[in-house]
């Protein structure tokens, strides 16, 4: 059988990183880590091939092609989604389909051939032996979690991996807390599963011999909730694999808040070449924590948290809510504070919404107060349901916030807080890499002469240099962030 793997395109968004990508000649920040690994579980004798519309086009050719065509997608990739399934069925494609869109909202996509819902380990191999009985299934649902361990590597060889910023692989799986506006829980479980240390160290050992040096992200939407292990075990492996390879890459993860509260866990990952961090700190009011049950925020200092772990050399990317039933007034310029002193270069702030699937959407179902569906992007002005506050007031006031802390003089203020808290581990120096000099000549002309905030992009860069000369390059980096950020801001009422 000759197998059409399809990514669907995402929309420019904050997350996207789009504009900054150009600068390092690279047209997507993430592969496809899903659908690679489904490839992985096809019998050897299929054909396969990949089209990521992050970074090509899906052709007509390719489409027939194809036997069949299988489609893995998330919610924000859902109007791309339903173009790709038009065009396959107007061919007369068999269509395959999996991924949290699909199995959040299954009902939507009836017309599709055959639904593979949640996790593949489990589903796709019994659907290839009903394909080869003559007897598959209209719809694979859920029966059990998975054992990673099942979980083979992904096939990188589909990928052409000059397109891609970082390259991903996955830990585990399944979060011990329980917000109330995260689906995590109702997908992948409360009791995060692990692969073996075995298995993530061989998954590295596939990413270096594909020449690869640069970041990887453990995509886990809780790295640290499994700590026990991950100090035990996976850490310490991990370093020892990557100082005996001169640290070929550096880590970025997703994490809760507590991390702040373990010395050594912090210090293992600095070790291990973790410089990154993406933590959901959603909101400065108490009030709206507790309700959202983000429990785990609550009775702590989130300004104090976020400076220790920048403090042991990792910065903290920061995802942040408006939109809660006990937001005030004050919230707006309450989170403007909070981001601006905390040093948050990367301040994801976005609506509320409520994704199907979760404990918000059936609360809000229950009030009656649902409006339309999850486009799956929280940053676009929109929500999809009524709100406490008056809506207007809410879409102004996040407004506000954005185009606040993407000002040029708030955000390159905000740089140099990080910088200065900032104490990176020191591991072996970096050779610069031409694409790294270009993007430095471009951003000179592009954010030093051509564009807002002129003067303090140069303010920024001659203090870096004379001040804190080994993060000059972040502070290149950064300014090139800030001007992504600003193409992407919504309209200001």
């Amino acid at each position: 059988m000759n197998i059409l793997l399809v990514y669907p395109r995402h929309p420019a968004t904050f997350w996207s990183f789009k504009y900054a990508l150009k600068f390092i000649h690279k047209k997507s920040n993430l592969p496809p880590l899903g659908i690679l690994t489904v490839a992985s579980m096809l019998p050897r004798e299929w054909n396969r091939k990949l089209v990521d519309m992050n970074t090509e086009n899906l052709k007509d050719r390719d489409i027939q092609w194809a036997d069949m065509v299988m489609i893995s997608a998330m919610n924000i990739q859902k109007e791309s989604t339903r173009q790709v399934i038009d065009r396959c069925k107007a061919q007369g494609k068999k269509i395959v389909a999996g991924g949290p869109l699909f199995s959040i909202e299954p009902e939507q996509y009836d017309d599709i051939d055959h639904l593979l819902l949640y996790e593949g380990e489990v589903c796709i191999p019994k659907f290839i032996e009903d394909l080869k009985n003559g007897t598959p299934k209209h719809i694979y649902g859920w029966e059990e979690y998975p054992d990673l361990s099942l979980t083979p590597i992904p096939e990188w060889e589909l990928l052409d991996l000059k397109q891609y910023a970082m390259l991903s692989l996955q830990y585990s799986r399944g979060c011990p807390f329980n917000c109330d506006f995260c689906n995590v829980v109702s997908l992948f479980g409360h009791a995060p599963r692990t692969k073996t240390t075995e298995r993530i160290i061989e998954e590295l050992e596939a990413i270096y011999a594909l020449g690869w040096r640069g970041a990887v992200f453990f995509v886990d939407d809780n790295f640290i909730g499994n700590k026990k292990k991950l100090k035990a075990e996976v850490l310490p492996a991990l370093i020892a694999w990557t100082r005996e390879r001169n640290y070929p890459f550096t880590f970025f993860t997703e994490a809760s808040i507590n991390l702040a509260d373990d010395e050594e866990l912090m210090n293992l990952m600095a070790e291990a070449g973790f410089d990154n961090v993406f933590i959901g700190i959603e909101t400065v009011d108490k009030d709206c924590l507790t309700e959202c049950n983000k429990m785990q925020n609550v009775q702590r200092d989130l300004m104090e948290c976020v400076k220790t772990i920048q403090q042991h050399g990792m910065q903290v990317q920061g995802g942040f809510i408006l939109g809660f039933d006990n937001d005030k007034p004050s919230i707006f310029s309450n989170m403007i504070s909070f981001i601006q002193n905390s040093g948050i270069v990367t301040a994801m702030v976005g609506l509320l919404n409520a994704p199907t699937g979760t404990q918000l959407y059936d609360r809000l179902k229950a009030e009656n107060r649902l409006t339309d569906d999850f486009s799956g992007n929280n940053t676009d002005s929109e929500m999809n349901f009524t709100p406490v506050m008056d809506k207007e007031l809410l879409q102004s006031g996040y407004s506000d916030v954005v185009h606040s802390i993407y000002s040029p003089k708030n955000f390159y203020e905000r740089v140099r807080t990080f910088l200065e808290n900032y104490r990176p581990h020191k591991h072996k120096a970096k050779k610069l890499k031409w694409v790294e000099l270009t993007a430095f000549v471009k951003a000179c002309f592009l954010l030093g002469f051509a564009s807002e905030g002129r003067r303090e992009y140069w303010k920024l860069l001659w203090w870096s240099f004379f001040e804190r000369r080994e993060l000059f390059p972040a502070a290149v980096t950064f300014s090139v962030y800030g001007y992504h950020f600003r193409k992407c801001l919504p309209a200001n009422s």
